[in-house]
């Protein structure tokens, strides 16, 4: 049966074999996985001019909503270990997007602060995230969309 060519059932014969996963269909960490997949890959698409990963959005946006927020709060508030954020803010600080300052309460820690740069790419990156938010919500009510985000919090909090 070539691609042209329907099934019994009336359909294609590729959209049915793609449907017709069998027992994997009922794993929710599977469809979990298919719509992390599809997100990333636009988000990926969106930001691709920007030069910039969700972890490192996630990391100005949040220096931008806490100025002086320390590396260990930020790792700890978006559950990432020490290797993974020192490597980003290596990275976001070698871009000129921020700057790594001693922490004026406790001199140990490293108090982060978003530079001009980084503002004007937050900027971008918020336009770009509206972009995308939009592209993920296009299928959903504004009551879906609350509902889904209550119920993938339970999974991971």
């Amino acid at each position: 049966m070539t691609k042209a060519q329907t099934d019994p059932q009336g359909g294609n014969q590729q959209d049915h074999d793609r449907a017709d996963i069998g027992a994997i269909n009922a794993i929710l960490g599977f469809h979990i996985r298919l719509a992390h997949g599809v997100c990333l890959r636009h988000f990926t698409e969106t930001f691709a001019e920007l030069g910039l990963t969700q972890k490192q959005v996630s990391v100005l946006w949040l220096v931008d909503d806490h100025p002086g927020i320390a590396q260990t709060d930020l790792a700890q508030r978006l559950q990432m270990d020490r290797a993974t954020t020192m490597a980003i803010i290596n990275r976001l600080q070698a871009k000129h997007l921020l700057r790594r300052d001693r922490s004026a309460h406790d001199g140990r820690k490293q108090a982060l602060h978003l530079e001009p740069e980084g503002h004007a790419m937050l900027a971008r990156a918020k336009l770009a995230i509206g972009e995308h938010e939009a592209w993920v919500k296009r299928n959903f009510s504004d009551a879906e969309v609350k509902t889904l985000i209550a119920l993938l919090s339970r999974i991971h909090e």
